[in-house]
């Protein structure tokens, strides 16, 4: 039996998993949020915050963005079900997106509204995020990629 869109469905659920399995690993055993581990000192750290906004904090304390990530997800979900993407690349793309929305949604369901951030390059002096976010950004990347390289079959009349 083939599974349709195989590798959209791979992709969310694999990066879903490692959405939540890295989250749970820094709120257990860093426990207490602006805690930081350095694993590469100076270049990157895992520093446990909560962020209750959407990207860089933006919107913060909006309720409505506890319910955004969950309709994305439903929404992505009802794609994978009835779509049959072209190519890899858009199997991919949205199966990373999904992951990412799922991931924070999941979060914000079950966090009071806010999200498990601990990805800290301290390097470039960027935000902390998360694996979630990181999805999302791959996502996109890969339907950059979908849309740039992959032109639509034409029928031919």
């Amino acid at each position: 039996m083939k599974i349709r869109n195989y590798y959209f469905w791979v992709a969310a659920v694999s990066n879903i998993c490692i959405d939540i399995i890295s989250k749970r690993a820094i709120v257990e055993n860093l426990r207490i949020e602006r805690t930081s581990f350095p694993i590469v000192p100076n270049i990157l750290h895992f520093t446990y915050i909560r962020n209750h906004g959407a990207a860089f904090s933006l919107l913060e304390g909006q309720l409505w963005l506890r319910w955004l990530s969950l309709i994305v997800s439903v929404i992505l979900i009802g794609v994978g079900i009835f779509k049959v993407f072209s190519n890899i690349w858009e199997q991919l793309g949205f199966g990373l997106i999904l992951a990412g929305a799922a991931g924070n949604g999941i979060d914000r369901l079950f966090f009071n509204g806010s999200v498990v951030d601990f990805i800290d390059l301290r390097f470039i002096n960027f935000a902390i995020f998360n694996w979630a976010d990181v999805s999302i950004n791959l996502g996109i990347v890969c339907l950059l990629i979908h849309s740039f390289f992959y032109q639509p079959q034409q029928s031919n009349r």
